[in-house]
């Protein structure tokens, strides 16, 4: 774009377009996290095979992240994104399909694999969005991408609530997500790269001086991975609740994540990134108080909603830490992105074996005490704690954390 120009149509349609993909992204995590209770039931497995099952999503994500970037400078970027997404929202069909725990393992690590890719790619075509227009849209994007998820859960609250086969909403879901991604993909960005352009790095180990923040990432996606994969089977194994009820705490949960997402720069504006995390730290901590407490599902779902609401901008603030807080932002935030990954490869395998040993309400004390953690060291957010003037993009792309 030529300077002092007004952006163009085609990067004001791309924005709209990406924003579209983001959307159709979360729509496919939500369409899966309302059903887990009928694929544990379908598979046949236990809490702990089930928390043993949840961890594959995360790990393939790990492991072929790495591979998006390269795709996209063979395809380029418009290409490398149809194809990834389309990849991601295919995948939804595999979990209902699993007879048993390997199966499903297999399933769900490719779901994951696939969800990484294509989350690397769209959050690259936002920034590079983002930077052409001069003023900040990742956080909106991420807000969209909750309320994709909020849509998809949703869907699948009434899907539960009719008592449908996962193995058909799933397959209806995966379409209709399909033929939107293909259409919002028409319209991105095509960034090409140059003929010498060498292929981005594998990997990025984590400096010193992210390690600290990258801890107060680890425990709200913890707390977020733990919520959208055990909120439903909380609420049915610990309460007897109903499986329509069930799937939508995770609805509430999802929809005070994509409340708070869209709604967060301006607090943080306002209040600075240390005392927004505090806060947010004692709202996610009296959460997981109802949630180890309650006695009635409601007080369950009430506590979930506040789990969201707390935890939801902690993993943007880190990152904006990271990019201060030492001489290579990339790195940094790259190392927070990778603690960060770890944490949702962890939580759901960690809470069903401690669930399998002791009890969903422990586990969910756990959850809880690390809740407290963020509250407790907001303090090394503060290289990122100033009032923020948009005067131009952020100085290095912000990895998303969602597996």
């Amino acid at each position: 774009m030529t300077e002092g120009i007004s952006p163009s149509h085609e990067v004001r349609r791309a924005r709209f377009a990406v924003a579209s993909v983001f959307a159709v992204h979360g729509a496919v995590t939500g369409s899966f996290a309302t059903r887990v209770p009928w694929i544990q039931e379908h598979a046949g497995i236990s809490a702990g095979q089930l928390g043993i099952a949840l961890a594959f999503p995360a790990l393939g994500a790990s492991l072929a992240m790495p591979l998006a970037g390269r795709i996209s400078h063979r395809l380029g970027s418009r290409t490398a994104l149809r194809v990834l997404l389309a990849l991601w929202t295919l995948s939804l069909i595999l979990p209902s399909l699993a007879p048993g725990l390997p199966a499903l393992c297999l399933a769900l690590f490719v779901y994951g694999a696939s969800a990484g890719m294509s989350d690397v790619a769209m959050n690259a075509l936002g920034v590079e969005i983002e930077n052409r227009l001069n003023k900040s849209i990742m956080s909106g994007l991420h807000g969209l991408w909750s309320t994709g998820a909020l849509v998809g859960s949703a869907a699948g609250t009434l899907a539960a609530h009719l008592g449908a086969d996962a193995r058909l909403h799933h397959a209806l879901a995966a379409g209709v997500l399909t033929l939107l991604g293909a259409v919002a993909c028409t319209w991105v960005l095509d960034m090409q790269p140059a003929q010498d352009e060498e292929p981005p790095p594998r990997f990025a180990l984590p400096p010193k001086s992210a390690l600290l923040i990258g801890a107060i990432g680890f425990c709200a996606v913890f707390a977020e991975g733990a919520s959208l994969d055990w909120s439903a089977v909380y609420l049915r194994d610990r309460l007897a609740s109903s499986a329509g009820l069930a799937a939508a705490c995770t609805t509430a949960f999802t929809l005070t994540m994509a409340i708070a997402r869209i709604a967060g720069d301006r607090v943080v504006d306002r209040y600075g990134a240390v005392r927004t995390v505090r806060a947010s730290g004692v709202l996610a901590a009296f959460g997981g108080l109802l949630i180890v407490l309650a006695d009635t599902p409601a007080v369950a779902m009430g506590g979930f909603a506040l789990m969201g609401l707390g935890i939801a901008v902690v993993v943007p603030l880190c990152f904006a830490a990271a990019g201060r807080s030492g001489p290579n932002p990339s790195q940094a935030i790259a190392g927070v992105a990778t603690i960060t990954y770890t944490s949702g490869l962890v939580a759901p395998s960690a809470i069903g074996t401690l669930a399998q040993a002791t009890s969903l309400t422990v586990s969910f004390g756990l959850v809880t005490v690390l809740a407290c953690g963020l509250a407790g060291f907001a303090g090394v957010l503060r290289a990122g704690d100033r009032n923020r003037t948009r005067t131009g993009p952020p100085s290095a792309p912000v990895p998303d954390p969602r597996p």
